[in-house]
């Protein structure tokens, strides 16, 4: 089987489940994996066959994909601010408007300072932050110790200097052994258990709950304890940098507001309601 007629025969099965933009890029991403080589390379070589080894590869993850496992997990792999992190069931596939959090962060925040990342997965947040802003100390926590053996793994393999640790976050006891910072970033679960029904497969079958969801009654459970949280951790003209869920935006900047804080909701590229920063 050639190249050309490899990547059009995945592209017809993925088209079964993906609509036509994410199919190619799925496509391409596979390939890319498969032979080694890049899509404007395979281009010129389109003829060439794949060899038994390579078609032996691309049928297992032709396999793996008919079950709507998502692409990232079925490499073991995704990028998130030009670098590639490793990841797998455990952790959170990073996503696009997660990068925007981020350049938000170190856009505003040049001098050194004190970050508390909280909820910290694959890692992606504070790696890509101690890319941008190296002279700043970062402390990442999560309750998953199967997520933070990923994220150091993906701190070792990119350099970064992050300090992990295993903690339930929503226990309040445990605040303690944590000191002052100049800033609190998170991307927490806010994705009602009742928003379930509108998800991918891809997403309900193989990303963590833990992650995701947090119960209908009480979907602001990780704001509330953030804020909490901060009322005696965060420093003087310290900055909480939060991703919401873009249906609850109104909520948390409220909840904030009534804790005293100013509160600036701001808008992805795609113009939803994604991300708040609040300061005292």
């Amino acid at each position: 089987m050639t190249i050309e007629l490899a990547y059009r025969q995945i592209l017809v099965d993925l088209s079964k489940m993906y609509d036509e933009r994410e199919s190619a890029a799925i496509a391409n991403w596979v390939m890319d994996h498969v032979t080694g080589k890049s899509r404007i390379d395979r281009m010129l070589v389109k003829h060439e066959e794949l060899s038994i080894l390579q078609l032996e590869q691309l049928q297992t993850i032709q396999q793996q994909l008919s079950t709507h496992r998502p692409i990232q997990y079925v490499l073991g792999e995704a990028w998130f601010c030009g670098m590639k992190f490793t990841v797998n069931e455990h952790t959170l596939i990073p996503r696009p408007e997660t990068e925007e959090l981020v350049e938000w962060i170190w856009k505003e925040n040049a001098a050194p300072k004190n970050l508390l990342d909280i909820g910290t997965g694959s890692g992606c947040i504070p790696i890509a932050l101690n890319k941008k802003l190296p002279n700043t100390e970062i402390t990442s926590l999560d309750i998953s110790q199967e997520a933070l053996k990923i994220a150091r793994q993906n701190a070792g393999s990119l350099n970064a200097a992050i300090h992990l640790i295993q903690l339930d976050f929503l226990n309040e006891d445990n605040w303690n052994s944590l000191p002052q910072f100049d800033i609190i970033v998170s991307n927490p679960p806010y994705i009602r258990l009742a928003e379930k029904e509108n998800m991918n497969r891809n997403v309900l079958d193989f990303e963590p709950g833990l992650a995701l969801f947090v119960p209908d009654q009480d979907p602001l459970v990780f704001y509330r304890k953030i804020a909490a949280f901060a009322s005696k951790h965060l420093n003087k003209k310290g900055a909480i940098y939060l991703e919401i869920n873009e249906a609850l935006g109104k909520e948390v900047s409220e909840l904030y507001e009534t804790e005293g804080y100013r509160v600036e909701l701001r808008k992805d590229v795609s113009g939803r309601n994604r991300m708040v920063k609040a300061t005292l």
